[in-house]
């Protein structure tokens, strides 16, 4: 067995519906399959969400607070004054700037922007940002991705005489600041019907009421920011993408065509998956390590020439970053490490002075995505002792409720249920940790803390194709809210495993339907996985959750299978036999046992099944590392311990048995296996040997030998020089000749004495299966059969037989 790293959840669609809804669109029926499943069961629904357009956008009239901020930016506009634009330094901040840029460029403003630095000035307006726009003539600020939570900025603001305009989409919190103008969908009272726009969203709109029309020249940096920021891609942000998309592949912008470029992406193959794990980084990195103006010069330049250089500077911080995020992130896994032994908390609060505060936000991602936690990661000012914090949560846990429990412990939080970020004194820190923790304690459950995975349906693998993947596209751009289709392939052959990469952190495998030659193969990767090779054995049935892509290599376009995640729901068997790296193997086995058990390595061990109890140096050599637990043919219906290990260990909490030597009888195994039904992983070592001497003779052999004695009658017939002249004779060997006559001394056929053999005189008809030599050599054949002699693929087929309690007989598997 192996589990599964999350609970898989597989979507229940309406066949019928499906059906209707495939010939009503003219769609495959793959896809309509997936649109049921995702909950677009009528005609009018499915095709908004396939085919919608320009004709799906809301009125941007509709956000409170649009038209006064339109008729004092044209007041601007008309008045000549000096207009600011404050934005963020992420990628959705960046992309609101940009939008804007561009917007007031078409407008002939008077206007420049403003970012402030992530680590000198932190989120958000602040009054040194607000004195020098007063000191530079600056009389409107328009804000983007930000200021909703400056009630003192901006009433600071208002006293210089300089206007704030609004824009943003972050929560709003119980008190709102006295703006000129608010736009933000999320605000109370706030008509607009989609709420889920991003803060490049709400800029988009803003450019839309001024300009009167759909600004399609502006849709590729929209879809920058609202992919990069996690937004659902459905309603009026499926538009936004899918257009932005459609513009970026023909882009004119050089910033975009060098940024594609150094990343390595062809321009007419771009999609979402490119904007938010190639470009949203890069342009992130300017604003994490650097300064974000770096990023809107990018973006808003003409000269193709400064266009490269900056794409150029981008990629090689976000290489920098990378570098800064791996070392950080295994800092943060030690400190969970030793956090160990009194056990990981419900809620992980990590932090350290060192730490740079650009990248805290990553961290907390990748630590939350190892530990299944809410994660909080805090980067020490050691001059000022204030912390600042970036936190990701999981599905249970809402971050901004659970701040706002703990307002009073911080200066400044902000973010939504998945994510945020805050700024505290470190004194603080421990009653943050111990108020968090018991808010975990009263929402969560033992169930939250183990990742849900949403698949869409189960599939067959002689079901994909190039063609059935494309049709697939038709449901993009994916994203939050529409991901790509996952898939469940069940009880499927892996043909080839290994790893891959430079550290070999991944794996890549060949998937068959079945064993038989002609069945459909696909090749599957996934990434950083490597750690759930050694718990697969070469003759596992798996099940795989995963998204279906194209490979194209050389001109040759393959399916390809992204493996989300593996199980495998019936128990393994991995074959030892033969090997000669045992102390090696069951080394690496404890240590990986310690690990998937999350405990220190000792505290989980697999157990050494031995059938011989008494065996001294079986004790000797592995009595001080493994459990030993033993097992006779004498009957007895339990295992005993055979050491202290074994002693300290419940038989029935064994996950992985070890099964060391050979037993007497097949029966004695086939128990073992009844009892110990817990069982997810043997491994079949069956070391030594039971010694026999060759087949076991058939009939006419032993009346061959039989009726040798017969003809001498009363005479004794002389041992060893029988024995030689019949083997000559029979070509039979001297040890079975030997066997056959002890059978027949046992039944009282023959006689033996020190001279030689004798047969006896109307001896008792008995059956040669009533011989307890015959049938011992009979359970030794069949052990040796079963146990030694199968390969692998029988040997397990074998085991799975006993344990579901359907034995065929060994004709059957050998």
């Amino acid at each position: 067995m192996l589990q599964a790293r999350a609970r898989w959840n597989i979507s229940e669609t309406d066949e019928r519906q499906a059906e209707v809804l495939a010939k009503e669109l003219e769609i495959s029926p793959l896809v309509a399959r997936l649109l049921v499943g995702r909950g677009m069961t009528d005609k009018e629904h499915a095709a908004a969400f396939l085919y919608g357009g320009t004709d799906h956008i809301h009125d941007p009239f509709l956000l409170d607070g649009m038209e006064s901020a339109v008729l004092r930016i044209r007041q601007a506009l008309e008045r000549g004054e000096k207009i600011r634009v404050y934005g963020d330094y992420d990628a959705d901040g960046v992309s609101s700037t940009t939008l804007m840029v561009h917007l007031l460029r078409q407008l002939n403003a008077s206007f420049d922007y403003y970012i402030p630095h992530r680590v000198l000035e932190g989120y958000g307006l602040n009054k040194t940002a607000i004195d020098l726009a007063q000191q530079q003539g600056v009389q409107l600020i328009v804000t983007v991705d930000t200021g909703i939570s400056a009630v003192s900025e901006i009433a600071y603001a208002a006293e210089l005489g300089i206007d704030v305009i609004v824009t943003d989409h972050h929560e709003p919190p119980e008190v709102l600041p006295e703006a000129y103008a608010i736009i933000n969908p999320k605000k109370p009272g706030c008509p607009y019907p989609f709420k889920q726009l991003a803060g490049v969203g709400v800029a988009l709109k803003l450019a839309q009421a001024l300009l009167d029309r759909w600004p399609e020249e502006l849709l590729e940096f929209a879809a920058i920011g609202t992919v990069a920021d996690l937004m659902q891609l459905l309603g009026e942000n499926r538009v936004i993408v899918r257009q932005g998309i459609k513009r970026m592949r023909s882009s004119s912008n050089w910033g975009i065509r060098a940024l594609l470029d150094v990343a390595g992406v062809q321009m007419k193959d771009v999609n979402s998956t490119h904007i938010g794990f190639t470009l949203a980084p890069r342009i992130n990195a300017s604003g994490r390590l650097n300064n974000a103006d770096d990023a809107v010069k990018l973006l808003t330049t003409d000269n193709r020439q400064e266009a490269e250089t900056l794409a150029y500077e981008l990629d090689s911080l976000n290489k920098e970053r990378q570098r800064i995020v791996d070392e950080m992130t295994k800092q943060a896994m030690s400190m969970v490490e030793e956090q160990k032994s009194a056990g990981i908390k419900n809620v992980i609060v990590l932090a350290h002075e060192q730490w740079n505060v650009g990248v805290i936000g990553i961290v907390a991602s990748k630590l939350m995505d190892k530990f299944y936690r809410p994660t909080i990661i805090l980067g020490i000012d050691k001059e000022t002792g204030m912390a600042k914090g970036s936190a990701r949560s999981i599905a249970g846990y809402d971050l901004h409720q659970a701040l706002t429990h703990c307002h009073d412990l911080m200066e400044h939080f902000g973010g939504h249920q998945a994510a945020a970020g805050m700024t505290l004194s470190r004194e603080n820190l421990p009653e943050l940790e111990r108020r968090l923790n018991v808010l975990a304690d009263e929402w969560l459950s033992s169930d939250d803390f183990i990742p849900i995975i949403q698949a869409d349906m189960t599939g067959s693998l002689d079901e994909v194709g190039v063609e059935t993947i494309q049709q697939l596209e038709q449901l993009g751009p994916f994203g939050m809210g529409n991901p790509m289709p996952k898939f469940v392939f069940s009880n499927v052959i892996c043909q080839e495993m290994r790893t891959i990469g430079k550290e070999q952190q991944h794996i890549k495998m060949t998937l068959l339907k079945s064993k038989d030659e002609a069945s459909v193969a696909i090749d599957a990767v996934g990434f950083n996985k490597s750690s759930v090779l050694p718990w697969i054995s070469s003759t596992a049935s798996l099940d795989v959750l995963g998204e279906l892509s194209i490979n194209e290599w050389n001109g040759v376009r393959k399916p390809q299978l992204m493996i989300q995640d593996v199980c495998i729901p019936y128990i393994q068997l991995f074959d030892w036999r033969g090997g000669s790296k045992l102390d090696r193997n069951l080394s690496d086995l404890a240590e990986r046992l310690a690990q998937l058990h999350d405990v220190q390595e000792g505290s989980a061990l697999p157990a050494i099944m031995t059938f011989r109890p008494e065996d001294k140096q079986l004790r000797m050599k592995y009595s001080k590392q493994y459990p030993i637990w033993g097992l006779d043919g004498s009957g007895s219906e339990s295992c005993i311990p055979c050491n202290e290990l074994a002693r300290q260990q419940k038989f029935s909490s064994i996950t992985d048995i070890i099964l060391y030597d050979m037993p007497d009888s097949v029966e004695t195994i086939e128990q073992l296996v009844s009892t110990a039904s817990h069982v997810q992983r043997w491994y079949a070592v069956f070391s030594g040997s039971l010694q026999q001497q060759g087949a076991l003779p058939n009939r006419d052999m032993f009346k061959t030998v039989y009726g040798a004695v017969q003809k001498q009658g009363d005479s004794i017939v002389k041992g060893n020089y029988f024995v030689d002249v019949l083997s000559k004779r029979s070509g039979h060997s001297k040890d079975a000749i030997l066997f056959m006559l002890d059978v027949f001394i046992e039944l009282g056929f023959i006689r033996r004495s020190t001279e030689g053999y004798t047969p006896v005189p109307n001896p008792v008809k008995k059956e040669l299966t009533t011989s307890k030599l015959y049938q011992l050599r009979q359970q030794s054949l069949e052990v040796e059969e079963t146990l030694l002699y199968s390969t692998a693929q029988q040997l397990v087929e074998w085991l799975l037989n006993v344990q579901y309690q359907t034995k065929p007989s060994l004709e059957e598997i050998i």
